[in-house]
């Protein structure tokens, strides 16, 4: 009966893969077809009407008549939905549910549509996507017998409007999902509870009690839970759970937790898959378990653009449709979506690794960076760069953030790393140098500055205390779900705020 169990899961598993094949066989075919899906709602729309949809016919009409816009821009549209009430204003069907981002000068959160298209024929489609990728590769997979354990967001209720309701992408997926897919996973009202610290603890209840074999969430709050899991157990991971067999991991880059994670899990069946989904859709999935490049997806209701990197900061800059990439080089992303959302710049970075098919890793923020010296630093050099220095000296961390220390009239500047050690280097001073070359290997432009020590002095490492980025993101209500310590700042202001949190415990 087992095996006819199995057999059933496996076969379920791998036929997810089908409509990914389509359109990795046609992708640029894929991409036209959503074009002129959206369009054809779109034109039906406040928002179509005017910027002259009806006149569009094909990419270039569409890039030339509707405008590249950012949150700011597309706020003056949902104020329309949120507070007038009015109806068709970026899509054709309503919108009754907004996921919360992260916050810009203006407002603590950005609200995101989700209607009902972009929820189940995007995020949901694409979620049967990574399934099939993940499974195609590994047609023993049985986690769908067990549970699955999610880290995911919170729900607020009626915060913005009556009927319209708000919270994580993560929570509003949870929220819809149907009802044996529900039953798999981590209790609704476990969930999206809204309290961090009674979340964390009832999580753990939950897990330590059932059979799990399946993990989504972002890496850093997931570990988190497991290390509180161990704790209260004095027990291992593939002791508590020995089906575990994957993570299913997005939001920040798994190479600095990649050891910790392998520490934990000390088991040769489990797994890592890469995924790329934010509050505004789901956009790949890792393709092949020998790499952590991602697919982009398609068929998911979303049509993409890309910046190139000398245009990210204009008000209007030039874009190309995905039939123009080049591999190795790095582009901002614009969507349009079922959502509503019309060329909206997400703020991510990407370098294509290969086109055939449309591979890419993502490489960071077009906010997250570090230009203060001409260095022109990502997070995806400084991830690299500190992973290095750690497999190097056998150190482990479990967060950092970096800004830049300005002049003054002794001192050149410099880059200033806040580090919390897991195991710290036996030797910082090795650490710094490693961590410095690495950078300069990976960046020609900081290797540059940093000749002679004329511009850019060697790295300032000042180490955290265990759990004190923790105790931060707790102070700024940004605990668990979807947020995230920012890695790369050209400003003082996460730092600055950072220290003064420290000073202010001690």
């Amino acid at each position: 009966m087992l095996r006819m169990i199995r057999k059933i899961a496996r076969n379920i598993l791998t036929s997810y893969y089908r409509p990914v094949k389509k359109f990795v066989d046609d992708p640029l075919g894929t991409q036209q077809k959503t074009l002129n899906y959206l369009l054809e709602h779109g034109r039906k729309t406040r928002y179509g009407t005017k910027n002259h949809f009806d006149r569009i016919t094909g990419e270039a009409d569409f890039s030339r008549l509707v405008p590249v816009i950012a949150y700011e821009d597309l706020r003056l549209w949902l104020d329309k939905i949120i507070i007038e009430k009015q109806a068709n204003v970026l899509w054709d069907t309503p919108v009754r549910w907004f996921a919360m981002s992260s916050g810009t000068t203006e407002d603590k959160s950005k609200y995101i549509p989700v209607t009902k298209e972009s929820l189940f024929n995007g995020n949901y489609k694409a979620g049967y996507h990574m399934l099939g990728m993940y499974a195609i590769h590994y047609p023993d997979s049985a986690f769908i017998l067990g549970k699955t354990l999610v880290m995911g967001g919170s729900q607020q209720v009626n915060r913005i409007g009556n009927g319209i309701y708000t919270g994580d992408i993560s929570a509003i997926l949870m929220k819809n999902l149907p009802a044996p897919a529900r039953n798999r996973r981590t209790p609704e009202s476990i969930a999206l509870l809204s309290d961090w610290e009674e979340k964390l603890q009832k999580l753990t209840d939950y897990a330590i009690g059932n059979d799990i074999r399946a993990m989504i969430g972002v890496p850093s709050w997931m570990m988190v839970l497991l290390k509180k899991i161990v704790q209260e157990t004095g027990r291992s991971i593939p002791d508590i759970w020995p089906h575990l067999e994957v993570f299913f991991h997005g939001g920040v880059s798994f190479l600095p937790f990649q050891e910790q994670y392998e520490k934990m899990i000390p088991s040769e069946r489990m797994r890592y898959w890469e995924t790329y989904n934010a509050s505004e859709g789901f956009f790949g999935v890792q393709f092949v378990p020998e790499s952590k490049d991602m697919l982009l997806l398609l068929d998911n209701e979303v049509y993409y653009e890309f910046i190139p990197a000398g245009e990210w900061n204009k008000a209007q800059p030039d874009t190309i449709p995905l039939s123009g990439v080049e591999a190795g080089k790095q582009y901002a992303v614009v969507i349009s979506t079922s959502g509503g959302l019309w060329r909206y710049k997400i703020g991510d970075t990407i370098e294509f690794t290969s086109t055939n098919p449309y591979l890419f890793k993502l490489t960071g923020r077009t906010r997250q960076f570090i230009n203060a010296f001409g260095e022109e630093l990502i997070v995806d050099n400084a991830d690299r760069a500190i992973n290095e220095a750690c497999q190097q000296t056998g150190a482990k961390i479990t967060e950092y953030t970096v800004a830049p220390v300005y002049f003054d009239d002794d001192n050149n500047g410099a880059h200033e790393w806040l580090i919390e050690f897991e195991t710290p280097p036996a030797d910082m001073g090795l650490f710094r140098t490693l961590l410095d070359e690495s950078l300069k290997k990976l960046n020609s432009d900081y290797e540059a500055k940093r000749a002679y020590d004329l511009s850019l002095s060697m790295p300032v490492i000042r180490t955290m205390e265990k759990g004190m980025f923790y105790e931060w993101m707790k102070f700024k209500e940004k605990s668990g779900g979807q947020n995230k310590v920012p890695k790369l700042s050209n400003d003082r202001k996460y730092v600055n705020s950072i220290l003064q949190f420290v000073a202010s415990k001690s």
